[in-house]
């Protein structure tokens, strides 16, 4: 009897195609406001509060947003490159069809928020809260994620391709077609029992193997 091999749907990668943008004018973000075809460069938004606010078809480039509010926006269709700041606020945002470029970035909180057709490419995040939140299609390729806590999160058609993951807290979480054999390396601190719904490469399996062992209570002696 063949048995039918089990395959993996690969995550829909956005396809983002800006049209042309006017530059931003001088002055701050301001809740619920509304961004459409904007290019944003080299702009401070440190400490500004554009809480609820709608960015469609817009580049954010360089900018910074330490301690930034953007709680429940909405950013769609757009291009974020270079962006750095820590403390930023997403919880409860929407991403779609965004894609996210060489950010460094440190305690950004997305926690309960929606991320859809979503590529995450090179940089660094530190302390990522992703807890409670949901992402379907979604890339992160080439980065480096430290300590990413996805505690309560729905990962659905999620791939990880040539990115390093360290302390990552997969407790509580739910995972469908997530695709972590491309990642260079996987640390798991916590939830390595939620693995089911993951696909890893047999090196991984033996990295982890003393993990698993400690979650099953199997003790490994000589």
């Amino acid at each position: 009897m063949v048995r039918a091999r089990s395959v993996v749907k690969r995550a829909r990668r956005p396809e983002v195609r800006l049209p042309e943008l006017e530059a931003y004018g001088d002055g701050g973000l301001e809740p619920d406001g509304d961004y459409d075809g904007l290019e944003f460069r080299e702009e401070d938004f440190g400490g500004q509060d554009g809480g609820g606010a709608r960015f469609m078809d817009c580049a954010v480039m360089g900018c910074a947003l330490d301690e930034t509010r953007l709680h429940r926006a909405r950013l769609l269709d757009s291009v974020l490159t270079g962006i750095r700041g820590v403390g930023t606020d997403l919880s409860e945002a929407t991403l779609r069809d965004v894609e996210l470029v060489d950010a460094r970035l440190g305690g950004v909180q997305l926690h309960g928020a929606v991320l859809e057709r979503v590529l995450v490419r090179g940089g660094k995040i530190d302390y990522l809260n992703l807890r409670e939140a949901r992402l379907k299609d979604v890339v992160f390729e080439d980065c480096v994620l430290v300590e990413p806590d996805f505690g309560g999160a729905r990962l659905e058609r999620v791939e990880f391709v040539g990115c390093a993951l360290k302390g990552v807290d997969l407790s509580g979480v739910t995972l469908r077609d997530v695709d972590l054999r491309g990642a260079v390396s996987v640390e798991i601190a916590r939830g390595v029992e939620r693995l089911s719904g993951a696909v890893i490469s047999s090196a991984q399996l033996m990295d982890l193997a003393p993990v698993l062992a400690g979650e099953m209570g199997i003790r490994v002696e000589g």
